[in-house]
C-alpha cells in the first residue's frame, strides 16, 4: 500500500486543501497520515522516516514554498531518506515551481488542480514502488 504524509508546514493555517487532499487518497486506497496544522520541517521529515511513507505532499499557502521546501529536502537527505518523494501543492509562482523541480520537489499542483489529478499522479508515481507488497 502506498503511504503518504500529508503536512501543513510553517504558520499557513488553512488546512481544508490539505484535508481535501487527503480524502481522496485515502478514499484511493492510499494509506495517508496527516499531520495537522503548524508542522516544522524536522516534524514532517521525523514522522515520515518513523511512519516508513514512501512520499510527503506538502501544502503551503503561506509564500514560504521555497524555504520550507528546500529544508524539507535537506533533511530528507542529511537522514538518508532521499527515497521518500517530494510533491506539494499551494499559491506557488509559476517560476518558483520550475525552481522547486531542480531542487528535487517531484511535482507541484497549483490552485484548480483536482483530486483526480492528484490521485492520479500519486498512484503512477509511487504505484510501482508498492507492487507486489500486498
Amino acid at each position: 500500500m502506498i503511504r503518504v504524509i500529508v503536512a501543513k508546514a510553517g504558520l499557513d493555517g488553512h488546512d481544508r486543501g490539505a484535508k481535501v487532499v487527503a480524502r481522496a487518497l485515502r478514499d484511493a486506497g492510499v494509506e495517508v497520515i496527516y499531520t495537522g496544522l503548524h508542522q516544522t520541517p524536522e516534524q514532517i521529515v521525523a514522522a515520515a522516516i518513523q511512519e516508513d511513507v514512501d512520499a510527503i505532499g506538502l501544502s503551503i499557502l503561506s509564500g514560504a514554498h521555497m524555504t520550507l521546501f528546500a529544508r524539507v529536502i535537506e533533511l530528507l537527505n542529511e537522514r538518508d531518506a532521499s527515497d521518500i518523494v517530494v510533491f506539494g501543492g499551494g499559491i506557488i509562482p509559476e517560476e518558483d515551481i520550475a525552481e522547486l523541480s531542480r531542487m528535487g520537489v517531484a511535482r507541484i499542483f497549483t490552485p484548480g488542480a483536482s483530486t483526480t489529478e492528484i490521485v492520479g499522479w500519486v498512484h503512477a508515481e509511487l504505484g510501482h514502488e508498492v507492487a507486489g507488497q500486498h
